[in-house]
């Protein structure tokens, strides 16, 4: 496929050789599309840091999931996938700032994070950090009845749970992550698997063509088809996020 930019008109040929302006939804969708490409090959997401901590996310879905986190008010977040800690201290710090002056638990809010792996030197570091009073390292594969068993034991009844999926992209492992986490979601909450864009990647240079089929995006589909997705629904409201990992990662628990 093959698109021609004009920089003197600001046009774009669309599919079916129509000038299509930057400046309207079709243009802009293109325009996000091929950053989203190049940035990723380039490995952008992998230069920013939280709180002194490296954070391998897109500003925008930083942003995305600040306003989830405002809108849901949780009490815990249930996070698989630590890497060098920077969405863990993410979390903790806008959950502490979303509950700022309320009336909490000594250990709430609170993020419960997963990894099959927490290397010493990133293990060191977060314990160390000044928001550690504010989450639980949980070291082990996400998807394992045991450690599933143990994130339950950290909940109360009464907590608000949101859970963020950002361990293993693959299929498979996404749709146990699916299954197992999303009963721990609050009604009115969500679960949000990231890392849907992996289909649109699979063609680049780092790329493998497995991701066209083999992604968070399959194990989504799969879930909301299931008994147990039945009671989530893709969140509407950023589906207009055109620069995003995640496009319709984010699945909000019906009240009932």
């Amino acid at each position: 496929m093959r698109h021609t930019v004009d920089t003197e008109r600001f046009t774009i040929t669309a599919e079916d050789g129509r000038p299509v302006s930057w400046f309207d939804e079709e243009g802009f969708s293109l325009l996000s599309r091929w950053w989203l490409l190049a940035s990723w090959q380039r490995k952008y997401s992998y230069q920013f840091r939280w709180l002194g901590r490296p954070v391998i996310q897109l500003p925008a879905d930083l942003i995305m999931i600040q306003d989830l986190i405002h809108r849901i008010r949780p009490t815990v977040i249930v996070e698989t996938g630590i890497a060098h800690g920077g969405s863990v201290v993410f979390h903790a710090s806008v959950l502490v700032a979303v509950h700022h002056g309320g009336a909490m638990p000594a250990d709430r809010p609170r993020v419960i994070a997963v990894d099959i792996e927490i290397r010493p030197h990133n293990r060191e570091a977060l314990e160390s950090h000044p928001m550690s009073a504010h989450f639980t390292l949980v070291e082990g594969d996400s998807t394992n009845e045991s450690v599933v068993d143990e994130v339950r034991m950290l909940l109360r009844d009464d907590d608000v749970v949101l859970v963020i999926l950002d361990s293993g992209h693959s299929r498979a492992h996404v749709a146990g992550e699916l299954r197992a986490y999303g009963p721990l979601v609050s009604p009115g909450s969500a679960i949000v698997a990231m890392d849907g864009i992996m289909p649109a990647l699979a063609r680049l240079p780092d790329g493998q063509e497995e991701w066209l089929e083999d992604s968070p995006t399959a194990a989504i589909e799969e879930f909301l088809s299931s008994e147990a997705g039945q009671a989530f629904a893709i969140d509407e409201s950023y589906r207009d996020y055109a620069v995003t990992h995640s496009p319709g990662g984010v699945l909000l628990r019906r009240e009932t």
